[in-house]
């Protein structure tokens, strides 16, 4: 339903010329110039990290499925930081926000999104992984072939691609009332729907439907896989083989508590309840700290990796001598 002060917008005009503003942390003035160094020096180190772990896989020529799903995992937070980084760190420039256009809004939404699906994916087929690896190591090679694992990559991008499509489209399809400000650093979904002239919980219908696909369902695979490794690990006699199967799927809870922890908080709530104070808090945890930790967590647990990454070390050693 319409309210009053909404703009009548045609998809033709408005998306060339409309503008909406990012507010950011404009609230923070005397803060921003160490917020900017903050940001900046995290983005950088969790581009360094995130290249570095997804460098070292590639170049990697005997890969197991383990470290392939790394290497899409750590590509996909790469371009988080990218699509995300730019406009948060010049929101801190700007003393009253930066400007992002009709179409840079939506597609920094989808791609978001995109990124966001396509990591829950990943996860749960990391799971599906750690479920063959421990309750039937025998088949482990023959379940976990290459082809399955770039299936499994593959339909997770796409599957994806195509909910966070819908979903932006639904969220700009909307009417939006005079104010263009939009109380974030980014263009977050609830944030947005937030500016929507709307009162009834009908413009909520899609992103219910997304997050019941990009997060529920694979939750749900998730749960699953581990209730089943739980399962297998009773079973197992010996206390250090228990131990050693638990810390192969340590690294992967962590994260995945993380990820889902914070996604959850941030889109599984009323419209009715947004915060954007809160928002932005949560969401600077899912959008910094969390690719930040992935290289430490997966470079600190996973013996492969650290193994390519010594190896790397040797070539450059070698090659800075002769």
């Amino acid at each position: 339903m319409p309210c009053e002060g909404c703009m009548e917008r045609d998809n033709v005009s408005t998306s060339a010329t409309m503008e909406f503003l990012l507010l950011g942390f404009s609230e923070l003035l005397r803060l921003r110039v160490l917020l900017f160094l903050i940001f900046l020096m995290v983005h950088l180190v969790t581009l360094a990290g995130n290249t570095m772990i997804f460098v070292a896989v590639v170049m990697e020529p005997s890969r197991s499925p383990m470290l392939f799903f790394l290497c899409q995992l750590s590509a996909i937070e790469l371009c988080y930081t990218l699509v995300i980084a730019p406009k948060a760190l010049l929101s801190l420039v700007v003393v009253d926000g930066s400007t992002i256009s009709f179409l840079g809004c939506a597609a920094q939404m989808h791609l978001f999104v995109a990124l966001g699906g396509a990591e829950c994916f990943l996860l749960a087929a990391m799971s599906y992984d750690r479920y063959v690896a421990i309750c039937q190591p025998l088949r482990y090679a023959a379940v976990m072939s290459e082809g399955l694992c770039l299936r499994l990559a593959l339909m997770s991008g796409l599957g994806a691609f195509v909910v966070a499509l819908g979903l932006t489209a639904a969220v700009f399809r909307l009417p939006f009332c005079q104010s263009h400000r939009i109380n974030h650093f980014f263009c977050n979904v609830p944030a947005v729907l937030h500016l929507a002239c709307t009162q009834s919980y009908a413009p909520e219908l899609p992103l219910l439907a997304a997050c019941v696909l990009l997060l529920l369902l694979p939750f749900l695979l998730i749960l699953v896989s581990y209730v089943c490794i739980a399962g297998a690990l009773l079973h197992i006699t010996s206390s250090v083989g228990r131990g050693k199967a638990f810390s192969t799927c340590i690294s992967q809870l962590a994260i995945t508590l993380l990820h889902y922890g914070c996604a959850t908080f941030i889109y599984i709530r009323p419209k009715s309840s947004y915060s954007p104070a809160q928002d932005k808090v949560v969401s600077l945890v899912y959008t910094n700290l969390t690719p930040l930790m992935y290289p430490f967590i997966y470079s600190l647990r996973n013996k492969e990796i650290r193994g390519i990454l010594r190896k790397m070390l040797r070539r450059k050693k070698i090659a800075q001598v002769n």
